[in-house]
C-alpha cells in the first residue's frame, strides 16, 4: 500500500464505573481527562543529514526540513547514525515518507491543582503519573494506527505481549531524547500538524509542552530503524549544524549545551 499524507484527529472515550472511590474512578466518573492527537504521513527525502517534506507528491517543493545530528563516537564495527539515514536519500529516487504526531492529555493540570489547593498531595500526584501514562498509551495507540494505515503491518498482526515488548516494524524518536537532543526541532514539527491550533498543545519558551503530559515525535518505517543516542557532539558539527539550521553557533550551543565536548 502506498501512503499519502494524511491527518487523523483521536478523541478519547471511558465508561464511567458507579462510584468514585479512588482518584482513578473519580477521573472516569467526571470525565475529567480529555486525549487529543494528531499525525500525518508527509513525503520526504534525505539530503545529507537533512530531511526533506515537501508540500505533495510530486516533490517539487520543499515544505519544511528536519535537521538531524550525526554520533561522533569512535566505534570499532558499527556507523555512526544519524536520524536521516532512515530515510531513503533524494538522489535515489525512491519515494519515502516521515511521519510525525502530537498527543496529549487535557485536564490533568487543572485537576491536580484542584487536589494541591485541597492540600492533597497523593492525589495530585496520581492525577499527573495517570496522565503522564496515558500519554504514553495513546501515542503507542496512534503509532499503531500510522503502521496500519502506512501499510507495512495489518491489524492484529501482532500479539499484544508483541506490542507491548515494541516488536513492531519502526520507530519513533522525539526532539530532545537522546538520538535528537535538539529540542527545536518541535517547531517544525508542530508547524506541519498545526497542533496548537489542532488540539491545543502549545510549545513554550523552553521548549516545553503544554498541557504537560504530552508526547511528540517523528515516524520512521525503514526496517532497520532504531533507536540511539547521538552522544557527545564536537565543535565542527556544531558550527555545520547551526550553518544549516541558520543559527548562530552561540544559538546551537545554548540548546545542545549538555552535549558538547567541548
Amino acid at each position: 500500500m502506498t501512503p499519502t499524507p494524511n491527518l487523523e484527529i483521536s478523541f478519547s472515550k471511558s465508561i464511567a464505573p458507579d462510584t468514585p472511590t479512588c482518584t482513578c474512578e473519580k477521573i472516569l466518573k467526571e470525565n475529567t481527562l480529555q486525549a487529543k492527537g494528531i499525525w500525518g504521513l508527509f513525503p520526504a527525502n534525505s539530503q545529507g543529514d537533512d530531511i526533506e517534506i515537501y508540500t505533495d507528491d510530486s516533490r517539487d517543493t520543499v515544505k519544511s526540513v528536519f535537521y538531524t545530528l550525526r554520533q561522533q563516537m569512535q566505534k570499532k564495527d558499527k556507523p555512526n547514525y544519524a536520524l536521516s539515514d532512515f530515510i531513503a536519500p533524494k538522489d535515489s529516487n525512491r519515494k519515502d515518507y516521515l511521519g510525525c504526531f502530537v498527543v496529549s492529555i487535557h485536564g490533568a493540570d487543572e485537576l491536580s491543582k484542584s487536589y494541591d489547593d485541597e492540600n492533597d498531595d497523593y492525589s495530585s500526584i496520581m492525577v499527573k503519573a495517570i496522565a503522564d501514562r496515558l500519554a504514553e498509551a495513546f501515542a503507542e495507540k496512534l503509532h499503531s494506527d500510522a503502521r496500519n494505515v502506512w501499510g507495512y503491518e495489518e491489524k492484529g498482526q501482532l500479539s499484544n505481549d508483541e506490542l507491548i515488548r515494541e516488536k513492531y516494524r519502526g520507530i519513533r524518536p522525539a526532539p530532545g531524547y537522546p538520538a535528537q537532543p535538539d529540542h527545536t526541532e518541535k517547531l517544525t514539527l508542530f508547524d506541519l500538524l498545526d497542533a496548537e491550533k489542532i488540539i491545543d498543545v502549545s510549545l513554550t519558551e523552553s521548549m516545553a509542552m503544554h498541557p504537560g503530559s504530552s508526547v511528540s515525535g517523528l515516524y520512521f518505517s525503514h526496517p532497520k530503524s532504531r533507536y540511539f543516542g547521538v552522544g557527545n557532539i564536537g565543535k565542527d558539527q556544531i558550527i555545520e549544524y547551526s550553518g544549516r539550521k541558520k543559527m548562530t553557533v552561540e544559538q546551537v550551543e545554548k540548546w545542545l549545551g549538555p552535549w558538547l565536548d567541548y
